[in-house]
């Protein structure tokens, strides 16, 4: 099942390889406990031994083994242990105790089974003075597991305990630290949903860890990009309402002198009006349009692949109409394929921008010139025109939109230009003006190529 809670997470990833850490040393806190209730035990039995063996001696020239109450005391630990012993001469005689209780000589202590009861057992050897052939005797001792259990469970519970007790106050720790160290997020959560914040100002959260810090430069970072996006639109909403004010006025003037005039041929020179002013708001309208798709972050990036030559054959061949029309040699030169990557609707409108106004721009009978070539990596598109060009103090405000030079008598937005460098900016190229060989315009394109 997954966490939803980061702080359960993290508390999560800390206090669980700790407990399991502690079952290791829980285990090992087992074994411990294990070998230190078998010391323990074994010392009591050597112990018992001993003082049973220390009281074998040779009486009226028999060998006599009396066992002291200590011996057997020494094992009264509150836990009702039975003990059990024997003594046997060198030959295997029995001095006292239990006949069939199992001994082995082969190790100092040994477990096992003594009237269906566990027994932990020890053999001792001694030797006794004047005892002859009867001489070392052997004591046996055993115990039942009562105590020995009980030790090992008081020692492992201890040590439990210890762990239990270890995790439960790392736990609270973590928990308290992170309540402190998440106290940044809850701030930033609390900055972002405050009901005060009708702006997308900057967000700044004191003490904030430099892990989070990243988090709050990209969400500042993000509400720029949209205060960008608003800002472009509300200046598309205003420009629009602007520039379509006054084409929409000469619109509804020229229908109303139509709808009045009963002369057919003032009429009809009137619908002409009417239908090219519409012509004229509706490219308006276009490039309006387009502009706002051209502005940065208006739309999804594009990486189409592009043949500016043939962008510009398709766009020459659609503008053929108004150059013949108005008498302008209107020529493409090029060598072969330019191909470039980037958004191919807006290329292809920037190209037709450039077109459309170097047509606007040249007196009939001049020449407009689209050049595309391959040079050192990039893709460079000229257009030359022989209109009357642009001032050289002008030529840095031709870009801005609206812009519109003083004494201009061509009609226009003063949209193209800034479209041509929105389009060319977002595709990681640069444009720049200059004068043609006759005194016209030279508008030069370069993006990097394909």
């Amino acid at each position: 099942m997954r966490i939803s809670s980061l702080r359960l997470q993290l508390l999560a990833w800390v206090v669980l390889p700790l407990a399991g850490l502690a079952t290791i040393n829980l285990w090992t806190s087992h074994r411990s406990a294990l070998a230190t209730a078998d010391l323990v035990t074994d010392r009591m039995l050597l112990g018992s031994a001993r003082a049973i063996a220390e009281q074998v001696a040779i009486v009226d020239g028999v060998l006599d083994a009396t066992v002291p109450p200590a011996a057997i005391e020494m094992f009264d630990t509150g836990d009702r242990d039975s003990v059990y012993y024997h003594v046997e001469t060198a030959g295997g005689r029995l001095l006292t105790g239990y006949p069939d209780l199992p001994e082995d000589t082969r190790q100092p202590s040994v477990e096992a089974v003594y009237r269906d009861q566990a027994l932990r057992l020890l053999t001792f050897s001694h030797a006794v003075v004047g005892a002859g052939p009867d001489s070392p005797i052997t004591v046996t001792v055993g115990v039942t597991m009562a105590g020995h259990d009980a030790m090992v469970k008081r020692l492992w519970l201890s040590a439990f305990a210890q762990q239990l007790a270890l995790v439960a106050i790392a736990g609270i720790f973590v928990l308290l630290g992170l309540r402190r160290g998440l106290a940044p997020l809850i701030r930033l959560r609390d900055a972002v949903r405050s009901p005060r914040r009708s702006d997308l100002d900057p967000i700044e959260v004191p003490g904030a860890q430099s892990e989070i810090r990243p988090l709050i430069d990209a969400l500042n970072a993000y509400m720029e990009r949209v205060r960008a996006q608003m800002a472009a639109q509300r200046r598309f909403i205003a420009n629009a309402a602007h520039q379509l004010r006054t084409p929409l006025a000469l619109l509804s003037t020229q229908a109303s002198y139509a709808l009045r005039e009963t002369v057919p041929d003032a009429r009809q020179e009137a619908l002409v009006a009417l239908q090219t002013s519409s012509g004229k708001l509706a490219r308006l309208a276009e490039q309006l349009l387009t502009l706002s798709r051209a502005e940065p972050g208006s739309r999804r990036p594009r990486a189409d692949h592009v043949d500016l030559t043939e962008a510009a054959r398709h766009v020459l061949e659609t503008h053929a109409p108004i150059a013949i029309g108005r008498n302008i040699d209107l020529g493409l030169e090029e060598a072969g394929p330019v191909p470039v990557i980037g958004d191919g609707t807006m290329l292809r409108e920037m190209i037709v921008n450039l077109v459309d106004n170097a047509l606007r721009y040249t007196r009939a009978g001049g020449s407009v010139t689209v050049k595309l070539a391959a040079t050192d990596g990039e893709a460079v598109l000229t257009v030359d025109d022989d209109g009357p060009g642009i001032p050289a103090d002008e030529r840095d405000h031709v870009f801005e939109r609206f812009y519109r030079i003083v004494g201009s008598t061509e009609e226009g937005s003063g949209l193209g230009l800034a479209i041509v460098r929105e389009v060319v900016e977002n595709a990681g190229g640069r444009v720049t003006l200059g004068d043609g060989a006759t005194g016209g315009l030279v508008v030069e394109v370069k993006l990097p190529l394909a």
